[in-house]
């Protein structure tokens, strides 16, 4: 499992939301390439990019700024998200440099779609499947949805994701502790690589995930922004979990 430090921008800044909610932001910092750039010297073996603006908006918003970012950190692979539900969309992401698409909410609603942007990029496309608890949340976490979390990995998987993304939105940016449950459940559930994210609050938790059978990465945003989590302190704790002896 590898730990992959989140960068949110939101009007050409460094932002964390809580809960998902435009109305409940704090702003870390007015030079998200520098916060990427931190990141990247502190020992990220990947970046989690994404686009707030295009989120809420349906459509990319901070083209030229992830683009930056992917060149400032190179060869450190990014996933970048954040309004893509168009194939040229998804393309443009791919072609700035950036190592995956993560690609939300169409993907979840239109099974069509889903296939047709694995099918056009294989292994470089993730589905982020974000709920609250075990139900789907879409449209920039705004709208619940009627399908279960578990139905939208396991179609995601089917159809030829990299991997699905998954995030409780009722502990991101909460640090009171992941949904280590659902995730569990999840990662047993599909036949793709898992990423967690949402309320990591301390090494503890990232220990903690670590035990996941199935589970790829976990996303941490505000606890390396507020120091609750070290990131290279983290590394080197999951690091040594995965070449300790077992029992």
């Amino acid at each position: 499992m590898i730990v992959i430090p989140a960068v949110d921008i939101r009007g050409g800044q460094c932002v964390r939301l809580r809960e998902g909610r435009a109305d409940a932001e704090t702003v870390f910092s007015s030079d998200p390439v520098a916060m990427a750039t931190r990141w990247a010297r502190a020992g990220a073996q990947r970046l989690h990019v994404v686009d707030l603006d295009g989120a809420f908006a349906g459509a990319p918003r901070q083209t030229g700024l992830i683009t930056d970012i992917v060149t400032a950190i190179a060869p450190v692979p990014v996933e970048v998200g954040g309004g893509l539900r168009e194939l040229a969309a998804v393309e443009a992401v791919l072609v700035s440099g950036a190592g995956w698409a993560v690609v939300g909410t169409r993907a979840v609603t239109d099974a069509g779609f889903l296939a047709e942007v694995c099918r056009a990029f294989p292994d470089r496309v993730i589905v982020a499947v974000d709920g609250r608890g075990s139900r789907i949340v879409i449209n920039g976490w705004t709208e619940m949805a009627a399908e279960p979390v578990v139905d939208a990995a396991q179609r995601a998987g089917d159809a030829g994701a990299a991997a699905v993304l998954y995030t409780d939105i009722t502990r991101d940016g909460t640090e009171a502790g992941p949904n280590f449950e659902q995730t569990s459940v999840l990662a047993r559930a599909v036949s793709v690589p898992v990423l967690a994210s949402g309320g990591v609050g301390g090494l503890d938790d990232l220990e903690r995930l670590a035990e996941v059978p199935g589970l790829a990465g976990v996303v941490v945003g505000r606890a390396l922004y507020t120091g609750a989590v070290a990131l290279g302190q983290a590394i080197q704790r999951i690091e040594r979990r995965a070449v300790a002896p077992g029992p």
